[in-house]
């Protein structure tokens, strides 16, 4: 595995889980700025590639893992998949899913791995409480809430570019998403959404969507670059409400518990703590090793990600 950049969450996050990861050898660190690559890959004890493309070059190394900005991603994924690497890649693989698409095609024409990096459906927290869900503790299920929204960043964070994929609905955006679709399925449509803007940086710090099933239950979701932080979600019925919170960025450590509030009572559903950084590294290197088509879900995830932009681009003019 080589590493595309020395971005700060693939050094806090992604780098350690891939050196404790069995089955998975970490061997370059590739960087445009050599000095900063070596650093990086003396803490690993792997080389230091000066340039992505001498990653894309390099015979010996069988993945790339690409933490690169969002506009950057699918020239990168598609280098990537043409030099016959395996692709983990930070969210989105694309910012439009007719590029999303082509990518995945290259990778199932190609025969390999395109992995997009969203940790939180590893946690297997998400699949009991859509268990619980199912199997009736909150009676009929009538909406689903999800916000995931986090403090306002330095003003010369990436997040806030426009010219490098910036805004809150292709950074925190995803996850409320993401998890509609687990929720309620991959038949979602877009009712409606507005976005704040920064109009001096033309990006969005955050906004606002509400989805809905053919059946007319609701997803109603938030994401924000400058706001207090707030990871959860909640399914209401006609009975009752689960919620997971924190649902997204949850550490290793923590033991989640699901509240569920029902007839006036509330039960605490205690669940053992997972390390959702190390699951997904595991589950890339079982996709890589099974040779499993891409996630078809990151198709839909991609359609409701450009049906909401399209949506906030309307109301910002109107």
């Amino acid at each position: 595995m080589a590493v595309l950049g020395c971005a700060d969450f693939a050094r806090r996050r992604m780098l350690p889980a891939f050196a404790a990861c069995d089955g998975l050898a970490l061997s370059a660190v590739a960087s445009r700025d050599h000095a900063k690559a070596r650093a990086l890959a003396d803490d690993y004890g792997c080389r230091a590639l000066h340039g992505y493309t001498a990653a894309l070059e390099d015979d010996d190394i069988e993945a790339v893992y690409i933490p690169l900005p969002a506009a950057l991603h699918a020239d990168w994924i598609r280098a990537s998949l043409l030099a016959g690497k395996h692709v983990l890649a930070e969210k989105p693989l694309a910012t439009t899913p007719d590029e999303t698409a082509e990518l995945l095609d290259l990778a199932r024409s190609k025969g390999l791995a395109l992995v997009e990096n969203v940790l939180f459906p590893h946690h297997s927290q998400h699949t009991r409480a859509r268990e619980l869900v199912r199997s009736g503790a909150i009676g009929e299920l009538r909406f689903f809430q999800a916000a995931f929204t986090v403090p306002r960043r330095p003003g010369d964070d990436i997040r806030y570019r426009a010219d490098l994929g910036g805004g809150a609905l292709w950074d925190v955006g995803v996850y409320p998403v993401r998890a509609a679709l687990f929720a309620l399925g991959e038949d979602l449509s877009v009712a409606g959404a507005v976005a704040v803007r920064d109009a001096e940086r033309d990006v969005d710090t955050g906004g606002t969507a509400l989805l809905h099933t053919p059946s007319g239950v609701s997803g109603q979701l938030a994401f924000g670059l400058d706001d207090a932080y707030r990871s959860v979600y909640t399914y209401t019925g006609t009975e009752g409400r689960l919620t997971v919170e924190p649902a997204f960025t949850p550490p290793a450590d923590h033991v989640p518990v699901l509240r569920l509030e029902r007839g006036g009572e509330v039960t605490e559903v205690p669940l053992a703590a997972e390390d959702q950084v190390a699951r997904a590294v595991a589950a890339f290197v079982a996709v890589v090793r099974g040779g499993v088509e891409p996630d078809g879900i990151v198709l839909r995830q991609a359609a409701l990600l450009d049906a909401i932009a399209t949506e906030t681009a309307v109301t910002a003019k109107s």
